[in-house]
């Protein structure tokens, strides 16, 4: 059914405003393509980022333009598209305008999509210590330390040092975390196994650490299983049901146990963008702002809230996960509601088709969660890696991840390892 305090369009193009182009917004954007509509695309980057790929950025796998691509580029044939690269501020939903550090925007309908960053549940201070993984700014930066400290290793005479810096530590055994673990363990076992001379990258501890009772939560417990062994195959440590308690630049303390590692990485939460604050809305703890079933925020039919930043359920009142196909579906009905809208129809509520669940261990070992159909091992790797090849966008960015991941494969070597940036000490 079409929201009950639904509007009328003005006169003339409606103006649609879409801040943030990532998955859903991106989406919606593109669906709006050939309605009689304005679009506006707002984003503080220029450039639309396939964020299941990220990790593989910061194990230099890949290079950040394989990931990432223009949005100008990716919309330059949509006529009734706007790009502006400014950081939003604020929005008043009285006035119906976007506040930007240079600018003030009207719209006449609103889809914020302004996505999500890691959260420290409390201790914001860990963060310069255990950097979490959403753009590429923080890929390319966790690469350097993971290369730097092999570097280091390389020159360090103090063996209890060298074994420090020889320690990876990720906290948080979902995806992110789980993929991070596989590709650094393959990363010092493999791909730089013969490059050092006064180490052994081989020597290389991964210690995955989660506060559950198992890895990958999402996943039927099977397949956390087999991803579990899978992980340990490759040689990493998984810690089950021991948080975190004290974090610093030395190591992690798990209660009364502690674990001496220079690089540790943060893979275990996320909040939601200020978004809740600027349009004044309820919100969960994580922030994200509580929805209707037609994605509009209470009282605004006008201001839709989509992906990461909206708390949405699903049909038995479920919350629906963060993840890409959940955001790029919530992008393609919001577009549908807005030509349903101009053309006089009402629209159902948002139905999420969930088509399953994919993560990466390592190499050659991959989960699949379809429902009725559940695949581990080989099969699963090569399923996760054509969809990914898939739904990557623009035929460049394709070609360049298979041809990487080809390389990779018979080689064992990985081409992105760059250490950019502030090599002193941190």
């Amino acid at each position: 059914m079409s929201h009950p305090a639904e509007e009328a369009f003005p006169a003339g193009k409606p103006r649609i405003v879409v801040i943030g182009a990532g998955f859903g917004g991106l989406s919606a954007a593109r669906a709006l393509a050939h309605a009689p509509v304005e679009v506006t695309l707002i984003d503080h980057h220029n450039y639309h980022l396939f964020q299941p790929l990220l990790y593989q950025v910061a194990t230099a796998a890949l290079s950040p333009a394989d990931i990432a691509t223009p949005i100008r580029a990716i919309l330059r044939r949509q006529r009734n598209a706007t790009i502006l690269l400014a950081r939003v501020s604020g929005i008043d939903p009285a006035a119906r305008i976007i506040e930007t550090e240079t600018r003030r925007i009207p719209y006449d309908v609103l889809v914020v999509a302004t996505g999500a960053r890691h959260a420290y549940f409390g201790h914001d201070e860990w963060e310069s210590v255990a950097p979490g993984l959403k753009t590429i700014d923080d890929a390319t930066g966790i690469r350097r330390r993971i290369l730097l400290a092999f570097e280091r290793a390389e020159q360090v005479a103090d063996a209890a040092e060298r074994r420090r810096l020889l320690t990876f530590l990720i906290i948080g055994a979902g995806p992110t975390g789980v993929e991070l673990a596989g590709a650094l363990a393959e990363l010092g076992r493999k791909a730089l196994a013969a490059d050092f001379r006064n180490i052994d990258p081989r020597d290389t501890r991964v210690v995955l650490v989660e506060a559950g009772p198992r890895i990958l939560a999402a996943f039927p417990e099977s397949l956390s299983a087999a991803a579990k062994r899978a992980l340990e195959g490759l040689g990493v440590e998984v810690l089950l049901g021991q948080p975190v308690t004290r974090c610093d630049a030395d190591g992690v303390e798990l209660g009364e146990r502690r674990i001496e590692a220079r690089t540790i990485l943060w893979a275990a939460g996320v909040e939601a963008s200020p978004a809740a604050k600027w349009l004044g809305a309820e919100h969960d703890r994580a922030g994200r702002v509580l929805v209707g079933p037609d994605l509009t925020l209470p009282g605004h039919p006008e201001i839709f809230v989509i992906g990461d930043t909206a708390l949405a359920r699903d049909g038995t009142g479920k919350p629906l996960p963060g993840v890409a196909p959940v955001a790029k579906q919530q992008g393609a009905y919001v577009a549908r509601a807005i030509k349903n809208r101009l053309a006089g129809r009402p629209t159902p509520p948002f139905r999420y088709r969930d088509y399953g669940n994919l993560a990466t261990i390592g190499r050659r070992a991959a989960v699949a969660d379809f429902g009725v159909l559940r695949l581990s091992g080989r099969i699963a790797w090569l399923l996760w890696g054509a969809v990914h090849i898939f739904f990557l966008i623009g035929f460049r960015n394709r070609v360049a991840v298979l041809l990487d991941w080809l390389w990779a494969y018979l080689t064992f070597q990985r081409g992105a390892r760059l250490i950019t940036g502030p090599t002193g000490p941190r």
